[in-house]
């Protein structure tokens, strides 16, 4: 048995892509997670995968996935997949059909210009339905690969990472509540005990990798990528601005945290630390970056069966590559060259 730590980024509908590689992963009996951290999309896969995984083992995680995914508007059915993957547009075609419609466009124009106060409590998140329906015992469970959930305290900037029982439906919303979007979740924080309120996670950890440098926790861990982090083309409308805006915002965590991870590989490499006294940790990912750059920021906002369809699909793919190419690598080293991408 392979024991692993998942790391599991957010992108609004483009966590589909994750539910692919995770499907795919759960097939394999020789893969076992230990500790997952999750934000926003990555948050909801993971709490699925969880309680799915302490329900029934792997069969009970993909069927939850399976279950998230059909809620958020994915089509699963045997028997329209097929068809429907055949006869539809690329994903890049659909993309920019989607970007350019009437619709988007004035949704995109009234989230620049208006705040979400503005529509008092009656512009609630469409997820919150969701989330209200997973089950919190299996979610908070001592059982099953432990759990971090990451969200952004709005008044001090600063990553709040949740876990254990701590994991309840405020703290999956507050790490996917875009503030653009949607009015701050405001709650009791379990710690404190004082009301804070909370942004989207993927400002300060997307996700936090810290959580799983844990002793008892294995030395590998596997971020799934789904924010490309390198685009060829410049932007140049104001779409595709906003959106590489984002996505370099949502990175900068995570390049921060690798580059640590990389610096302290460096001492440990030169001897210039004893061995053991910082954790080695062999870092691995999963993306489909070609992918992810034909798509757009409304094929993220806005969830269409075609576009979900095309990213489990996608997901998947790029799981079996990593399974094929790497899978021996687990538990000895790392698959990332961090010295190259930090060069």
């Amino acid at each position: 048995m392979i024991n692993i730590n998942l790391a599991l980024q957010g992108g609004g509908a483009h966590g589909a892509f994750t539910w692919g590689v995770l499907c795919r992963l759960l097939q394999d009996d020789d893969i076992n997670f230990a500790a997952i951290s999750g934000t926003s999309a990555g948050a909801m896969n993971a709490a699925a995968l969880k309680s799915g995984w302490v329900a029934n083992g792997r069969a009970g995680a993909i069927e939850n996935l399976d279950w998230l995914w059909t809620q958020i508007g994915a089509i699963t059915d045997p028997m329209f997949t097929p068809w429907m993957g055949a006869l539809t547009p690329t994903a890049e075609i659909w993309a920019k059909a989607l970007e350019y419609s009437p619709l988007y466009s004035a949704f995109d124009l009234t989230t620049r210009l208006m705040s979400p106060y503005v529509y008092g409590p009656t512009m609630r998140n469409p997820l919150e339905r969701i989330v209200n329906e997973f089950k919190y015992d299996a979610v908070c469970a001592s059982e099953g690969p432990d759990l971090h959930i990451c969200a952004t305290n709005v008044r001090s900037g600063k990553i709040r990472v949740f876990t254990e029982d701590e994991i309840m439906p405020e703290v999956i919303m507050a790490s996917a509540c875009l503030p653009s979007l949607f009015q701050a979740v405001e709650f009791a924080d379990p710690k404190t005990g004082q009301v804070e309120a909370f942004w989207d996670g993927g400002y300060t950890g997307n996700p936090a990798l810290y959580p799983l440098f844990a002793s008892n926790l294995p030395d590998d861990v596997l971020i799934v990528n789904i924010n490309p982090l390198y685009r060829e083309a410049l932007p140049t409308d104001s779409q595709s601005i906003q959106n590489r805006i984002n996505e370099i915002s949502f990175n900068s965590s995570l390049l921060r945290e690798l580059r640590a991870i990389a610096f302290v590989k460096r001492l440990i490499a030169d001897d210039t630390i004893q061995q053991g006294k910082m954790k080695d940790v062999l870092v691995h990912m999963i993306a489909d970056d070609d992918l992810m750059n034909t798509l757009n920021v409304a094929t993220k906002s806005i969830p269409t069966p075609v576009i979900l369809a095309r990213l489990k699909e996608a997901g998947q793919a790029a799981a079996d590559r990593f399974l094929h190419d790497h899978k021996d690598d687990l538990g000895k080293q790392s698959t990332v060259d961090l010295a190259e991408m930090f060069s």
